[in-house]
């Protein structure tokens, strides 16, 4: 009876082990197409109007940001050990989770939202970052971020007036994710932590770090993405720069709030639902245990 368990363990540990190479094949036909999207693209490109060589444009950089993440995805993997069948079920979890809170970041800016024009294009009001932030908190920076990206890179495809900013949003979501959660599982090792005062310390950090980087960043490399991709006019960039500072500032003191309260909130919840994800090392949680 053991050795068939054994049997099915090990066939089940070998077909985990044959899809490692498939995630790297797919980022790097991902990244390829969509170098080749972005060159055709940026090469037709004429006017600031989007046109559908524009749409290809903005496809092919949004494609070639996914596709480099599952690339180095999946190289991280043939260097990783095979994946039991637990820890497979555990990814799924994970998956579900970073899905729901993708919809949530996705609703969070396309239906409470406040527009406001700003020469040809528009920022705005929103609520997308507080998701991007509490996913980061629970699931870890890689998962929060790409959450992020994906939700909110998809509301700007759909809303039609930031069509054309898809790519930056994807890029500084990703990173608002990977700040946070980095802050919150690799310093203060946050979901292994039992003091109420703790656990509230690490996630105001956790977000403070994760939005305090995204007002300084999304200035900046909004202004070089609509001067050098969108090919807008330096006065009308730098206009479009400076009121989208003010936005994201008020974005990140109402996104840390809601993204503080909210995880404190979640999380008993989802201890008490067995529902709550562990991130951290055995080591790291021993070390936290009088925390």
């Amino acid at each position: 009876m053991d050795s068939i368990k054994t049997i099915n363990k090990n066939k089940g540990e070998a077909n985990l082990n044959q899809n490692k190479p498939v995630t790297l094949i797919i980022g790097a036909i991902l990244t390829l197409a969509s170098i080749a999207a972005i060159i055709y693209g940026y090469q037709t490109k004429e006017t600031i109007e989007v046109s559908q060589t524009d749409k290809l444009l903005i496809f092919g950089l949004i494609t070639l940001l996914f596709g480099i993440v599952i690339l180095i995805n999946g190289v991280l993997q043939l260097r990783k050990p095979v994946v039991s069948t637990a820890k497979s079920s555990m990814n799924v979890i994970t998956l579900a989770q970073a899905a729901l809170f993708a919809a949530l970041a996705y609703i969070g800016f396309s239906y409470f939202r406040i527009d406001i024009p700003v020469g040809p294009g528009s920022t705005a009001f929103h609520f997308g970052n507080t998701f991007v932030v509490v996913a980061a908190l629970l699931l870890g920076g890689s998962w929060g971020g790409l959450a992020g990206a994906v939700g909110l890179s998809l509301a700007d495809l759909m809303s039609g007036k930031y069509f054309t900013v898809a790519p930056q949003t994807f890029f500084l979501k990703l990173c608002i994710g990977l700040i946070a959660g980095l802050v919150a599982h690799k310093i203060f090792h946050i979901s292994t932590l039992h003091k109420k005062s703790k656990i509230l310390v690490a996630s105001i950090v956790a977000s403070v770090a994760g939005l305090g980087f995204n007002v300084i960043a999304d200035p900046v490399v909004g202004y070089f993405y609509k001067k050098i991709i969108l090919g807008l006019q330096g006065d009308l960039a730098i206009n479009w720069a400076k009121m989208t500072a003010v936005t994201t500032f008020v974005n990140a003191i109402t996104s840390a709030i809601m993204a503080v309260l909210l995880y404190n909130a979640l999380r008993p919840a989802l201890i008490s639902a067995n529902m709550f994800l562990r991130k951290e090392s055995k080591d790291a949680e021993k070390k936290s245990e009088n925390a």
